[in-house]
């Protein structure tokens, strides 16, 4: 099943924090609130909540790169970036749109369900549909609950 999970995750999801050598790994605190502020008020989604997840994905590092190929802010996998317009996905704030666009849809999908869209915006949406719900993943449910405990 975690082949699964990564192979799902590579498809759709986010996973697998790292760091492009090099990189500049911040962006200021200023320029990344104002990103996630638009972003966040232009698709509905909780300012919180997307810092929350740029936060658990690279920490604000816009060079972010993971193992499994994830990309900038919000590790965007390649075809998730190709998905939402996401012609640069280092480029902060077409990546920021991105991926807020795309937790904006995962919480339409799961009718609200911020644990359900966190667990697909990790772990891919076709594994949280393949189980009803958070997938049995250490990775997966350690992801959502550190997210969620940031949210409250």
């Amino acid at each position: 099943m975690a082949t699964l999970a990564l192979v799902l995750g590579s498809l759709f999801g986010c996973s697998q924090g790292g760091y492009l050598p090099g990189g500049p790994h911040a962006l200021p605190a200023g320029q990344l609130s104002s990103l996630v502020e638009d972003a966040a008020r232009f698709y509905g989604v909780k300012p919180t909540l997307v810092s929350a997840v740029i936060d658990a994905e690279s920490h604000g590092d816009p060079a972010a790169i993971s193992r499994a190929g994830a990309m900038g802010l919000m590790q965007l996998m390649p075809a998730t970036s190709s998905q939402y317009g996401v012609g640069n996905p280092f480029d902060p704030q077409a990546n920021v749109a991105g991926g807020v666009h795309y937790l904006h849809d995962l919480l339409h999908r799961y009718h609200g369900n911020v644990s359900f869209a966190l667990a697909a915006y990790n772990a891919g949406p076709g594994l949280v549909d393949a189980v009803h719900g958070i997938p049995a993943i250490s990775e997966t449910r350690s992801y959502v609950a550190r997210i969620t405990a940031a949210l409250r």
